[in-house]
């Protein structure tokens, strides 16, 4: 979603995995307590690698509560971020790891996350387009559990764009949007985004694909009066510098409704693209039971709501039985996901010769 994609060696992934297997060693990656620094107390302490979204003091308190625990998160864009805090760090230092939905394959061959308990969860209260075992699970073995996905598709002030208009992707091709664009620096999606205009999956992107989608890019630059990373972009939004955030989506926007209800997002007729996030346990975690009870924690209907709604970003929980209210549910565009949800397309991440290409357009158009 909010992230930009960092390649993770093999080299990479194998010494945090070492490291998760070793014993020996110092240490400079602690975790931030959500009340307090980590303390020594192995019983009463929970160390989570995390997006921001896990770092709300509403989604931890309960929890917190219900178990006589702290839990101890660290923030990170990028899994392979992630990884190079893993490698820095000591075995059993870390619990807990939210990740992108897409990597848990990889992370999961590399021995980082435990095996988990399919009996441990009702995988009936997921969307089903979002349970997605064959990057949930590899070899029939479950090791992450979706826990929140969202769109990377337009968000808008309703103000000043009609929001039918925005339903059509061609639309910000529109002279009208000349100059009211802000475009979010992100290649994969948003140039996935632009192939659905042109009338092309993002599975079937080939390098044949990628001049008319570049073309499509130049004109789409053309309209836009900055390119930033998510708050750059929601900045813009908000304080009206721009009307229309190509990329955006209900991450841009819910959490600034309530000050600006004008403030929308939409999935165009011709689609979107679909971000989604895991939760799974370390495999180096010395509280594995705890650690699970956590992760049902957050996939079960009061976690979902919190996280769903967290003061960070908010998105669609995984969890279709999330208690969350009617007006929360409206901000969401709850009634709409079975059609945005069957319009839409999980990220598609390219081979390493197509995502160098995908990325060369993308710096020679759009950040360069």
């Amino acid at each position: 979603m909010h992230k930009t994609r960092i390649t993770v060696s093999m080299a990479t992934l194998s010494a945090a995995a070492l490291l998760l297997a070793s014993c020996a060693g110092g240490t400079d990656a602690e975790p931030s307590s959500s009340s307090q620094s980590a303390s020594t107390d192995a019983a009463q302490e929970l160390n989570a690698l995390v997006w921001c979204d896990h770092t709300d003091p509403a989604l931890l308190a309960p929890f917190e509560e219900a178990n006589n625990v702290t839990v101890n998160v660290r923030d990170y864009e990028g899994t392979g971020v992630a990884l190079g805090i893993l490698e820095q760090s000591q075995p059993g230092d870390w619990d807990v790891f939210v990740i992108d939905s897409v990597d848990v394959p990889r992370v999961a061959e590399a021995g980082l996350l435990a095996e988990l308990d399919k009996a441990d969860f009702d995988f009936e209260q997921f969307f089903e387009e979002v349970r997605l075992p064959e990057i949930h699970e590899l070899n029939g073995v479950l090791y992450a559990v979706p826990e929140k996905f969202g769109y990377n598709t337009v968000a808008f002030n309703g103000a000043n764009v009609d929001a039918e208009k925005m339903r059509d992707l061609s639309f910000l091709w529109d002279p009208e949007l000349a100059g009211k664009i802000a475009i979010y620096d992100y290649y994969i999606p948003v140039m996935e985004f632009v192939g659905l205009e042109l009338g092309i999956e993002p599975q079937n992107i080939t390098v044949d694909d990628l001049p008319a989608i570049e073309a499509r890019l130049v004109e789409l630059k053309a309209q836009a009066a900055q390119v930033g990373d998510v708050v750059s972009t929601q900045t813009a939004l908000a304080t009206g510098e721009v009307d229309v955030i190509v990329g955006g989506g209900e991450f841009s926007t819910s959490v600034l409704n309530a000050e600006n209800p004008d403030l929308d997002w939409i999935l165009p007729n011709q689609g979107g693209i679909r971000w989604q996030q895991a939760i799974g346990v370390l495999a180096g975690s010395e509280k594995q039971e705890l650690a699970t009870k956590f992760v049902q924690y957050i996939v079960s209907a009061e976690g979902q709501a919190a996280l769903a709604t967290s003061s960070c970003y908010w998105g669609m929980p995984a969890n279709k039985n999330a208690a969350l209210t009617d007006e929360q549910k409206d901000i969401l565009r709850w009634d709409e996901q079975a059609g945005f949800i069957a319009n839409s397309h999980p990220y598609y991440i390219p081979d390493a010769d197509l995502d160098a290409a995908m990325l060369d357009v993308w710096t020679r158009v759009i950040v360069g």
